[in-house]
């Protein structure tokens, strides 16, 4: 009965014998919220809205009275509030998840440290020495907390050194090299993180590989649509055969799950690049005209509604099969 949805329920009502306040009792038990969720939802909520508003502050503190604060009240002010951050978190009596967004909300005060730190000595760092700092100092804490949201902030900003890594020191690669390390970092931390749910138990909520799953779809679509228009010879030889595993991958862990987010962004994917690829046709052979166009419009309406009938139909068959 936990995995009970409210068609079953329906379908249960108009089907069986089952009175009204056992239908009542099953919606209440596996369907609507209880007053002790909804409170513990908003209780998390405040927090997190409550930290998040404190760090945004703290920003805007030091941004407004910059020329008025001397260096070491600038500093001394930033450590003092990681301090006091991190001690609260390592209080025992908090609860997990409280004291996991208060973790994060410190992670988010050690990039305010680094950049006060940079703006008061004026080091002449890179952007990317800013931000691959802020991920080597947080590792630990990414590590100890197993907590979703700070892994996010730490897959972003691992992808953020990089980008500017290559804007800033490597700038004589392609970008369809960046491209190629940005979707290898991407797919290798989503199918570790998938590994690591499955043979280690640990509780990684779904929301988390699906951003990371939408994260290696969107750089691969936008790799290999750049590659058909441009010609990058190097990204193509690479990263076509990357995405044809990585994609089969996703529908196989798909169908083993039950998850439609897969059927849906996949399919998708591909409809976009054959368009790419259409266009890049009709260009090569100077027929890219109104007729390329209609075709390219009649091939996505048609695309899009194949997707969305084989979603409704495989959320058919999963629920029959419950």
């Amino acid at each position: 009965m936990k995995d009970i949805q409210k068609e079953d329920i329906q379908i249960l009502s108009r089907h069986s014998n089952l009175s009204e306040k056992e239908i009542d009792t099953l919606l209440k038990n596996n369907i609507y919220s209880s007053q002790e969720a909804w409170q513990k939802f908003l209780k998390l909520f405040l927090i997190s809205l409550g930290i998040g508003f404190t760090v945004s502050g703290i920003i805007f503190f030091f941004a407004y009275n910059w020329t008025e604060l001397p260096k070491f009240a600038k500093i001394g002010l930033t450590e003092a509030l990681i301090i006091v951050t991190t001690g609260l978190a390592l209080f025992p009596k908090i609860n997990a998840n409280i004291r996991n967004i208060i973790l994060t909300g410190a992670a988010a005060l050690v990039g305010v440290l680094f950049a006060v730190f940079g703006q008061v000595y004026q080091t002449g760092a890179d952007a990317y020495d800013f931000f691959l700092a802020w991920t080597i100092f947080i590792t630990l804490w990414v590590i100890i907390s197993d907590f979703a949201p700070l892994w996010l902030l730490y897959v972003v900003l691992m992808n953020t050194t990089l980008i500017l890594y290559s804007e800033q020191v490597a700038k004589d690669w392609d970008e369809s090299i960046i491209i190629l390390l940005l979707f290898v970092l991407n797919a290798a931390i989503l199918i570790g993180s998938i590994l690591l749910s499955h043979y280690k138990k640990l509780s990684i909520p779904n929301w988390f590989t699906n951003v990371l799953s939408l994260a290696v779809v969107s750089i691969s679509t936008f790799g290999l649509c750049l590659d058909f228009v441009d010609s990058h010879q190097t990204l193509l030889s690479f990263l076509i055969p990357l995405s044809i595993i990585t994609y089969a991958l996703g529908i196989w862990y798909g169908f083993k799950t039950k998850n439609s987010f897969y059927f849906a962004i996949i399919p998708l994917s591909l409809v976009i690049i054959i368009c790419s690829l259409l266009f890049r046709i009709g260009d090569d052979k100077d027929i890219l005209n109104e007729g390329t166009f209609l075709l390219v419009f009649v091939f996505v309406i048609a695309s899009i509604t194949l997707i969305i009938k084989n979603l409704m139909n495989l959320q058919k068959k999963w629920k029959n099969e419950k």
